[in-house]
């Protein structure tokens, strides 16, 4: 190996410098084949053209100042110029694939833990709404339940939640004539051969869960709104409340369509519509015994089928012409009924007989009006008035 800018050959016992490659380097031996790696360079370091480093000489020619063939390359058979192939180490292929496994074993173990803990947690909410169900059909919740059983996941059950405004100082009646309904609902599911923990019923008071109504842009009550098990409410899981209206037997339907699960309402006994239809009975009763001595009208097949048709139509979208004069006729003897309670109030006739125009006058009034209302609910399902036929 040259050793100064004269290139004087270093004796071949000479031992080899100790000092490191700083970079990649060559150096073949006769019949040595390895990779490329780093080495022990034996002697000073080389330059492209034949100097040493940092003897400035970069153009330095080898021993005897002749350029050697072949443009200033070195011949390939120069030993001195030779470069050295040292084979580097390789981590053995068994290793690589246990650092793999290992590597997939806590991956797995990972994802097993995680998928524990929401199973657990699952199992916890589902536990304790059926604990609040047992209590009471209808669950009452703040912005904290709500957003802990309601909106944040795991969840495998759907949640019918009713937004509303019950508080006094809120004067919502709506409200009131809503949740009704939706207790009737609640009870009717609680209490079925087919309750299951599928389906919640929950209720959001507007003075308890203010955060909530302004979370969801809610300015309107009541609402009725579905939480399917997974993904967001889409438009259908809003109850039409206008369109539809908020009887039981409506809300069990949507329910139905937005989660298979059928509900039959189950309702309390209702004593109005006994106590309105013994009125009409007699009223009818009466008109009878007064007219005992001609009943040739009862035979009459035109005023049967008269009244056998369908004069009132099921929609509010709609409306039959004889529905109008049934209408002003209702209205007219609601007006005399007025006008009798007036008269029988301010006449100064016989006791006896004034008495009797205000019972006439109070009978027209409380059967036409109740009447009138419950020809109003038949259209517009969601009418919230009542006086006595439902």
């Amino acid at each position: 190996m040259p050793t100064t800018a004269a290139a004087k050959m270093a004796p071949a016992s000479s031992p080899p410098s100790t000092r490191r490659c700083e970079r990649d380097e060559e150096l073949h031996l006769p019949g040595a084949a390895a990779p490329r790696g780093r080495c022990d360079w034996p002697g000073p370091e080389p330059n492209e053209r034949g100097g040493e480093v940092g003897s400035g000489a970069a153009g330095a020619l080898p021993a005897g100042g002749q350029r050697p063939a072949g443009g200033g390359k070195m011949a390939p058979g120069d030993r001195r110029w030779q470069r050295l192939w040292v084979p580097v180490p390789h981590p053995p292929a068994g290793s690589c694939l246990l650092l793999l496994l290992l590597l997939l074993l806590l991956l797995c173990g990972q994802l097993g833990g995680g998928q524990k803990k929401k199973e657990n947690l699952l199992a916890e909410k589902v536990e304790q709404l059926m604990e609040w169900s047992s209590r009471r059909s209808v669950i009452r919740m703040n912005g904290d339940k709500f957003r802990r059983f309601v909106k944040a996941p795991p969840r495998n059950y759907s949640v019918i939640v009713m937004f509303t405004a019950l508080q006094p100082q809120r004067q919502c009646s709506v409200c009131r004539q809503a949740n009704e309904e939706y207790q009737v609902l609640a009870n009717s599911w609680r209490y079925s051969s087919a309750f299951s923990n599928k389906l919640f019923f929950t209720i959001v008071d507007y003075d308890e869960g203010a955060d909530v109504f302004q979370q969801l842009n809610m300015n309107s009550a009541p609402t009725f709104m579905h939480f399917p098990p997974k993904g967001k409410p889409k438009r259908a899981d809003t109850f039409d409340l206008q369109r539809i209206g908020f009887a039981a037997e409506q809300l069990a339907k949507w329910i139905a369509d937005r989660t298979d699960v059928h509900i039959r309402v189950f309702r309390p006994p209702n004593y109005s519509g006994t106590i309105a239809l013994a009125l009409l009975v007699s009223l009818v009763g009466g008109l009878l015994y007064l007219r005992r001595n001609n009943l040739e009208f009862i035979y009459n097949k035109t005023g049967w089928a008269m009244a056998a048709l369908s004069y009132i139509h099921g929609s509010s979208q709609a409306q039959f012409v004889a529905e109008s004069h049934i209408i002003l006729l209702l209205n007219a003897a609601i007006t005399m009924g007025m006008v009798l309670l007036n008269e029988a109030a301010t006449s100064k006739g016989d006791v006896g007989k004034r008495r009797i125009i205000c019972l006439v006058g109070l009978g027209l009034v409380v059967f036409f009006f109740s009447f009138l209302l419950s020809i109003f609910r038949s259209k517009y399902h969601g009418y919230p008035y009542s006086f006595l036929i439902k």
